[in-house]
């Protein structure tokens, strides 16, 4: 059976750019981050924003290698970086006063990745 690898440049892109500064930061979340990514498009991540709210606190930074999705409420402000999010996902997180990051500007943020919470 042929191994069916990511045809997408911008995910591609966005996998070698977590492992380099993975290794140069000495930061293995990123590493983990881009593993999650690189796997088969059916076992990516989706991510309700119900779950986001019963597994966070106030002004945590959260990370989803995946897509977060708009189903639930948000109740409080929390920064999230995800490879893809819903229009009403993001609507939603904007009107509880959060955050919405691209991952190049949390790592450009936070480098070694300290107190950063994976969610998926």
């Amino acid at each position: 059976m042929k191994k069916s690898k990511t045809t997408n440049p911008e995910l591609i892109e966005l996998i070698r750019f977590l492992r380099k500064q993975g290794k140069e930061n000495q930061a293995k979340i990123w590493q983990d981050i881009a593993e999650d990514l690189a796997g088969p498009r059916r076992q990516r991540i989706s991510v309700n924003l119900s779950h986001l709210n019963r597994h966070t606190e106030k002004n945590e930074t959260v990370v989803v290698p995946g897509k977060v999705l708009g189903a639930g409420e948000i109740d409080h402000p929390i920064t999230v970086a995800a490879f893809a999010f819903s229009e009403k996902g993001k609507a939603k997180i904007e009107t509880a006063r959060g955050k919405i990051m691209s991952f190049a500007d949390l790592v450009k943020k936070n480098p070694k990745g300290s107190s950063i919470k994976i969610i998926g």
